[in-house]
């Protein structure tokens, strides 16, 4: 029987990747036959529908061939492991295939891997700029993998993955390199909005000069990190993740920033794809190699656009977990330190799990922080109309 399957379904998966393909490219020869202007009767730039459509076909990608990839990942034994110290409804999810992240990050790899061959056979779709995108989206995919991998299949196999000295190297090293990129090679991004304050540059930016390059790193790095540590429920750091690149990708149509615009919602319909099948009870996680890759790029997307300063607003439950994390720790050390014992200040982190504990519903937990990113995104998109 297991001959049979593997038979079966490596093929499929062959079949609907080459008809994934072949619909990237479809898209790629109609969108750049249509002429850009205003829509008479919505009065918006068909730049828009441009990167709606782009987002759509992003999630028939990844939602067709979703169900071949999870038998996969079961197949080659790529289960979650879960950590005993969780909520006891955490425990019956052992086991559930982990690495999901693939299916978000293939899809946009592919499209803007067709839009970039597009734009060198000579038709402009996107910026220039697309290029250190792919490379970090794909760089901390890869990196995330590795870590899914050793978390299940390495000499420990029990959740650890790779060390945590290794991981935060490899973060840095990656974040560096986009930082460089971005300030030294065109088109110089050295650039801050400050809200309710006009800068001297075109569009009322402030320039920074090279104190970008710190800030980028501790950007890149630092909302990798928070959305890593914001998966932990069903469908939480996907749906929240989707809201965040909604925003900065409205931030970057007002911008009039084309490629960027249809780069965030390109991933905005593979994420909703991945909630497809994560969605409570989650079918896959997407591990490390979702999580790492998206946080990076959300940073990076917002340091392109110039709005980085309105992240903690835009990615508020982001930071927020994040901050849980580091408090509970800081607070752990410093009581232990002073009275002999460690004490929590929250019953556990990272924040959702502590609701849980208060007796939140995973859903509820989801869904009400969910709702907090919508409020969030809408405010982080006014403040960058101010």
């Amino acid at each position: 029987m297991r001959i049979y399957q593997r038979d079966v379904t490596l093929p499929k998966i062959k079949l609907q990747l080459l008809l994934s393909s072949s619909l990237g490219v479809l898209v790629v020869y109609i969108l750049n036959n249509i002429t850009w202007g205003n829509s008479p009767k919505l009065g918006i730039g068909l730049s828009m529908v441009y990167a709606l459509t782009l987002g759509t076909v992003s999630f028939f990608i990844a939602v067709i061939w979703g169900n071949p990839l999870i038998t996969l990942l079961k197949r080659w034994g790529i289960g979650k492991q879960i950590r005993v110290e969780l909520p006891g409804g955490h425990q019956t999810k052992t086991g559930t295939p982990t690495m999901g992240g693939i299916l978000v990050v293939v899809p946009v790899l592919l499209i803007t891997g067709i839009l970039n061959v597009a734009k060198i056979a000579g038709m402009t779709l996107i910026g220039q700029s697309t290029l250190v995108l792919v490379f970090c989206l794909g760089a901390h995919a890869l990196l995330g993998a590795v870590d899914d991998w050793q978390g299940v299949k390495g000499l420990h196999a029990k959740g650890e993955g790779i060390t945590a000295r290794m991981k935060s190297s490899c973060q840095l090293v990656i974040a560096t390199i986009v930082a460089l990129v971005l300030y030294f090679g065109p088109p110089h991004w050295d650039f801050v909005g400050v809200p309710g304050l006009r800068g001297p540059v075109e569009g009322g930016f402030f320039r920074i000069g090279p104190l970008i390059i710190p800030l980028t790193i501790l950007i890149i790095v630092g909302m990798s990190n928070a959305v890593n540590i914001t998966d932990g429920l069903d469908s939480l750091a996907g749906s929240i993740s989707s809201i965040s690149f909604v925003s900065y990708g409205i931030i970057a149509y007002l911008q009039d920033q084309i490629y960027l615009m249809a780069f965030c919602f390109t991933i905005v319909g593979a994420l909703l794809a991945f909630l497809w099948y994560n969605a409570h009870p989650a079918q896959m996680f997407m591990g490390d190699t979702g999580s790492l890759a998206l946080g990076a790029t959300l940073g990076l997307v917002a340091i392109m656009t110039g709005q980085w300063l309105l992240l903690p607003v835009v990615g508020f439950v982001f930071v927020t977990e994040a901050a849980s994390s580091m408090i509970q720790i800081t607070y752990f050390k410093w009581t232990k330190r002073h009275y002999g014992e460690g004490r929590r200040f929250f019953k556990i982190a990272p924040l959702h799990h502590h609701f849980e504990v208060l007796g939140w519903s995973e859903t509820q937990v989801k869904e009400r922080f969910w709702l907090v990113a919508v409020l969030c995104g809408m405010l982080g998109v006014a403040l960058a109309l101010v």
